[in-house]
């Protein structure tokens, strides 16, 4: 009788033990490390299933200068803002990794880019969560021609490979990658190892058959993907779809991409006939009110490679209960405490027993520290009751010493909020533009009071 070997596995790095531990020494999390079933311990067994696992080995040792470099082809996926995220479309043999929240589209925008791909392409949409007949009625409902798309529901490994061995695709959907299973091992679907092995083999035979593969995987309840973080290293491209309960807006963003632009952006718009395109997302949060209020002013972002205006929105109360509040929505809530640290030192306003709240326009988070200057002009005009000209956007980084510094891509920010109609632009110094643009002001500022000085102008 055959003994079956069990090991603990650190769902976060991925390392594994003889018996359980309450803290992983390798990242040192935890109450992260759970059991997992090997399977069946067989002393002539081969690892067949890891023989050439980034695809065939041909030519052995190399130098760099003996590989022949060609440009890795595209596949145009048909939405501008996907192929954007993806860095330009989809790569022949990479493995793509889909995450969001439950209800967030993932399903609906991936079955969109097959039926229109399979007009042009041999496609392979296999799911385990829902039936054909679910699929089907999707894509009716969503109005998708559904003659070409071929279509697969299995949950076993084996069976899945052996159907796309003969149909061989050129882009497969495995929908999700928690409920694929591995009958070689025996642990439960969505187990560490099962989600292991089962990305693994997926893996192997896209890069094998120069298949573009893209998996959907599920999130934990703190929004990171389910599973070991091992899975993040296997594929080339992470990116996730989120969504807020109050908005029909869809936002893509890449963590991950071998072949692209990290930290790249996307953004949808979920209608009755599925998920359409935002080709300008600055006009979705520059929706501004006619009525010109204090407290409000507009920045401009830097998302991937392309920038976006925001609203920033400050409000400044006083506190008659002697415990004055610091609130920041979209913003960092020490980052907030810092500036008005630094507004009371260099600024010389004193604001420590007022509220103040910041919100960013539309539920944007912003995580660049561009957003400083913007965010302190705003907390200015709430405090004096002095609204900020419609035309004007600033943006910059503040120090603790109350210097203004550069941020990156600065002429571009200019450009693009010249583009929407601004006339006025503060803006750190180091970032002005040498060369005038054509209908717009650019004030130049080294440290705090001449901004202070510029607003009041």
């Amino acid at each position: 009788m055959t003994k079956n070997k069990t090991a603990f596995v650190c769902n976060d790095c991925g390392a594994d033990y003889n018996k359980w531990a309450g803290q992983c020494t390798a990242c040192g999390g935890w109450n992260t490390l759970s059991e997992v079933r090997l399977g069946s311990s067989k002393k002539n067994s081969t690892p067949t299933r890891r023989n050439g696992f980034a695809g065939s080995a041909g030519g052995g040792i190399q130098t760099l200068d003996q590989i022949a470099l060609q440009e890795q082809a595209r596949l145009q996926t048909g939405s501008a803002e996907l192929d954007r995220v993806l860095g330009g479309g989809l790569v022949a043999g990479s493995a793509v990794l889909i995450g969001g929240n439950p209800g967030a589209g993932k399903s609906t925008l991936l079955l969109q880019l097959l039926c229109q791909l399979a007009a042009t392409q041999t496609c392979l949409y296999v799911t385990g969560e829902e039936s054909l007949q679910q699929v089907a009625m999707r894509a009716r409902r969503l109005g998708l021609p559904v003659d070409k798309l071929h279509t697969l529901s299995e949950t076993s490994i084996e069976s899945l490979l052996s159907a796309a061995e003969s149909l061989s695709p050129a882009v497969m959907v495995v929908d999700s990658i928690q409920v694929m299973h591995w009958p070689e091992l025996a642990s439960a679907p969505g187990s560490v190892s099962q989600v292991r092995e089962s990305a693994a083999l997926l893996t192997r035979f896209a890069k094998q058959t120069g298949t573009a593969l893209i998996l959907v995987g599920h999130v934990t309840k703190d929004g990171s993907l389910a599973g070991p973080k091992v899975l993040e290293h296997m594929i080339d491209a992470s990116i996730m779809l989120d969504s807020t309960d109050d908005s029909r807006y869809r936002t893509l963003r890449s963590h991950k991409n071998r072949f692209g632009a990290v930290n790249e952006l996307g953004v949808f718009a979920m209608t009755e006939q599925g998920l359409r395109e935002v080709n300008n997302p600055s006009a979705i949060f520059l929706s501004r009110s006619d009525e010109v209020s204090s407290g409000s002013v507009v920045m401009v972002v830097w998302e991937g490679t392309r920038p976006l205006l925001v609203e920033i929105q400050a409000l400044v109360d006083n506190n008659a209960y002697g415990n004055p509040r610091r609130v920041a929505v979209g913003l960092d809530q020490n980052r907030l405490a810092m500036l008005l640290a630094v507004l009371h030192r260099h600024g010389e306003l004193m604001r420590g027993d007022q509220d103040v709240f910041v919100n960013v326009v539309g539920g944007v988070k912003v995580n660049e520290t561009s957003a400083d200057l913007a965010s302190l002009l705003a907390m200015v005009s709430s405090f004096r009751n002095r609204p900020l000209p419609r035309d004007l956007v600033v943006f910059g980084e503040v120090g603790l010493s109350g210097e203004i510094r550069p941020v990156p891509s600065g002429q571009e920010r200019i450009k693009e909020a010249a583009k929407h109609g601004f006339r006025k632009a503060i803006v750190p110094a180091a970032n002005a533009p040498r060369e005038k643009i054509d209908g717009m002001e650019v004030v130049g500022v080294k440290k705090l009071a001449e901004a202070l000085a510029a607003v009041e102008q």
